[in-house]
């Protein structure tokens, strides 16, 4: 009798989970045959994807999980939609919470140092790689995927297709965290303005060359110029030939850690960062911090990036709208799409959706873009085989304080939604693509029309070089908050450029020489060089480099058709990494 009843409940069990696993992949086929397309996935292929999601949850179901990210059209787009379908498909009850990018540093750093688990996983900008590998607190998810998280792992994650993976790898060569959106600082400007014969003509007799997109800083200028105090004036609108902003607020440290030094040529060649010397002038030996400042052999205060300071307050003050140097980052961003602005040095691609709505100034009547991106001219000191921007990889990262069970079920989530049968789909809502393969997708090619270059710029082999802040920087959060406070005083005139420089230089050597007393950071964190004249270090190959005698050589443009055309020819020949 006793046999009989465990056999029956035996049997009830199988029939409950049979039937919960049926739910599960019905639940599934309802959001592949709607949500997730279009896909670069057959629907077999998406519903053989799901079925491994729906078995490697089973141990969780009925969990309570919480992730966080930043707010951005994409991570709302995951929080709203896609943690629901997680849900809906694993059993496992997700919430992604999204609060401001420094609050989820604050967080995050709070449960590094405090070891006690806030939130079961993190996306988390790739900017704090350096961070991330030298102190014990991040998983290396090399590392985990071989082992404690072998078994949530998904065999068809095809690490080799996101386009982010060297932002994320550290210099042992292990993956930290996984690319969950991507965008680049380009260069933006009025394709209709520039295509103008009667604007082409004026410009070509001023300066001698032809009106196109500037391969040097010394082109942007002169088109800066010709259109805030030449032009002036667009179907009697004012029109300016820069933009940017200028107000004291941390937003004003992202204009300059993102790779404003890089585009000047501050640092060495090497991608994704220059080495030894990084695009924040930080020198490193092996993977050790040794410096910032000339006298240790960094360039934080070196000639390219004074130059870099200086030009930037010049162009903010002369060729931008008066009220510029009293924004914010996000006070700015909605500037260009107003009509009045002809080009922009340094615009971030995640602005591409909200710049291409109906009914803007800088929209046709046809819903086209009057506007296009392009690669960011670069500065004087800049060499071929330096990077050139900027590229911000939000990425999945999990902390050692989580308990393994809930990260488990976080490394799930974070696989979903970055899983070839949503990615596309996601990218084309947030419009930061992280797979190759979506961005070649046709339903991309049909696209690109409508988003002004972005879908040629990601295809194109230029692509490589825009990264983010890299290994060098050895404490992110520490680091960056001293950027826009010095930046700041050289804005308002309380010092020269010069002087703001040197005192970042110092302030980061500063730091550097706390964290390497601390001895927090293992064989890779700082150890610094003894201080020597900095005219050793300018006699030497590379970074830091001797200011220049003619730091604004001849302009120079290139037609954007040809430049797009060459990306094209580029690719036909299989150059796409």
């Amino acid at each position: 009798m006793m046999r009989r009843t465990l056999a029956a409940a035996t049997a009830i069990g199988l029939a409950l989970a049979s039937n919960a696993a049926l739910a599960d992949m019905e639940a599934a086929q309802r959001w592949v045959d709607n949500e997730f397309q279009p896909s670069t996935l057959s629907k077999e292929e998406q519903m053989k994807e799901m079925e491994w999601f729906i078995k490697a949850a089973e141990p969780f179901k009925g969990m309570d999980i919480n992730v966080v990210s930043e707010t951005i059209t994409t991570h709302e787009y995951e929080a709203n939609t896609l943690a629901k379908a997680f849900s809906e498909i694993t059993g496992i009850n997700l919430t992604h919470d999204l609060i401001g990018e420094g609050d989820v540093i604050e967080k995050l750093q709070t449960q590094m140092q405090s070891g006690q688990n806030i939130y079961d996983a993190y996306v988390n900008d790739s900017d704090l790689i350096g961070t991330h590998f030298r102190y014990d607190a991040v998983v290396p998810l090399s590392d985990w995927m071989e082992g404690a998280g072998k078994d949530v792992t998904n065999p068809m994650l095809d690490l080799d297709d996101f386009m982010g993976i060297s932002f994320t790898t550290g210099p042992d060569g292990k993956l930290y965290q996984l690319p969950d959106q991507q965008f680049a600082n380009l260069y933006w400007f009025r394709y209709d303005l520039f295509n103008d014969p009667e604007l082409q003509a004026q410009f070509k007799e001023k300066y001698g060359y032809d009106l196109g997109v500037p391969v040097n800083w010394s082109a942007y200028e002169d088109i800066a110029n010709f259109f805030t105090n030449d032009v002036k004036e667009i179907d009697g609108e004012r029109i300016y030939g820069h933009m940017d902003y200028g107000k004291k607020d941390p937003s004003l440290g992202w204009r300059f850690t993102d790779a404003w030094l890089s585009m000047a040529g501050t640092g060495d060649k090497g991608l994704p960062n220059g080495k030894p010397v990084d695009e924040w002038g930080i020198r490193v030996d092996g993977c050790k911090p040794v410096g910032s400042t000339m006298s240790r052999g960094g360039a934080t205060n070196a000639p390219a990036s004074v130059f870099a300071l200086t030009k930037y307050i010049d162009w903010l003050k002369q060729y931008a709208p008066p009220e510029a140097a009293g924004m914010t980052f996000s006070e700015a961003g909605p500037v260009p799409a107003q009509g009045n602005i002809a080009q922009q040095i340094f615009w971030y691609t995640a602005f591409t959706a909200d710049m291409a709505k109906e009914g803007l100034p800088v929209v046709d009547e046809e819903g086209n873009p009057k506007w296009r991106m392009a690669p960011s001219p670069r500065g004087p000191y800049w060499e071929e085989g330096m990077k050139l921007g900027y590229q911000d990889a939000g990425s999945w990262t999990l902390l050692n304080s989580t308990p393994e069970e809930r990260r488990k079920a976080a490394w799930l989530y974070a696989q979903f939604v970055t899983s070839k049968s949503v990615s596309l789909k996601k990218t084309h809502v947030g419009l930061t693509p992280i797979r190759d393969s979506d961005i070649r997708h046709e339903s991309f090619t049909e696209r690109a029309p409508q988003l002004g270059g972005l879908v040629e710029f990601y295809r194109s082999p230029a692509r490589v070089q825009w990264t983010p802040t890299g290994t060098n920087v050895p404490d992110y959060p520490k680091l960056a908050q001293l950027w826009w406070q010095n930046v700041a005083q050289a804005v308002t005139g309380e010092v020269t450029p010069q002087t703001a420089m040197d005192n970042l230089a110092q302030q980061q050597d500063d730091v550097m020489a706390r964290l390497e007393r601390a001895g927090i950071q293992g064989e890779c964190g700082p150890q610094l060089n003894e201080p020597r004249e900095a005219e050793y270090w300018l006699q030497q190959e590379g970074a830091p480099k001797p200011k220049l005698a003619n730091e604004k050589p001849q302009g120079k443009t290139v037609s954007y058709d040809e430049l797009v055309k060459s990306w094209q020819d580029a690719n036909a020949e299989g150059t796409t990494n």
